[in-house]
């Protein structure tokens, strides 16, 4: 792919507990400037798209432990689209999915999706889990119609890998998020077969794409 391309496949993010409006802004301005999309908290949404028209905008649901009830994360999915969001990135119930509440976890992701018109990504914080529970939830956001799959939500220890993303796109779409902090494991995550890129370091991650 091209560098147009490349940049268009990385979610700069910024979701940590601190960020303030003026950390957005310098989050879009710069998703404008190297043509990424931005991620961004739900608190901002509406904000950030007068702000930055022209930027495609994630937020996130049931962020970040995905333990708020299924009816609350469908309306927070649905004030975020109102809001102008994009895309939404969703968390699942991790808790009900170790207990094998596997229905549970299919129906919290098909409330959602079910809820919006735009896409549903599913985080299914791949560091807290098994190989069999990685399965049971990408099986659960097939079902639910989810868009993709995402690895990470960047809070609990650990992040994307190339062994999970192989394994989570033989399901889905993959955005690998979590960890990736350069352009090589950028490159090395969509060759692990990534369509998306999750970062904080997106700026850096373009900058390294070789003239």
């Amino acid at each position: 792919m091209d560098r147009t391309e490349f940049a268009a496949r990385i979610d700069h993010t910024v979701l940590g507990p601190e960020t303030t409006l003026s950390d957005v802004e310098r989050v879009l301005d710069e998703a404008a400037e190297y043509g990424m999309n931005a991620c961004i908290p739900p608190c901002y949404v509406a904000e950030a798209t007068d702000y930055a028209p022209d930027v495609t905008v994630a937020t996130v649901v049931g962020f970040p432990h995905g333990q708020h009830s299924t009816a609350a994360k469908r309306e927070e999915a649905v004030d975020a689209w109102e809001s102008g969001a994009d895309e939404l990135d969703m968390v699942i119930n991790v808790g009900r999915l170790k207990a094998a509440e596997n229905d549970a976890v299919e129906e919290d992701v098909a409330e959602v999706v079910a809820a919006v018109p735009v896409p549903v990504k599913v985080i299914i914080e791949t560091a807290l889990l098994s190989e069999d529970e990685k399965r049971r939830a990408c099986e659960a956001a097939v079902e639910a119609d989810a868009d993709f799959v995402k690895t990470s939500t960047g809070f609990a220890e650990g992040g994307a890998t190339v062994d999970d993303v192989e394994l989570m796109a033989e399901y889905l779409p993959v955005k690998a998020s979590g960890g990736v902090g350069s352009y090589e494991k950028a490159t090395e995550m969509f060759d692990a077969g990534a369509e998306r890129i999750g970062a904080s370091s997106g700026v850096d991650i373009v900058s390294g794409y070789p003239e």
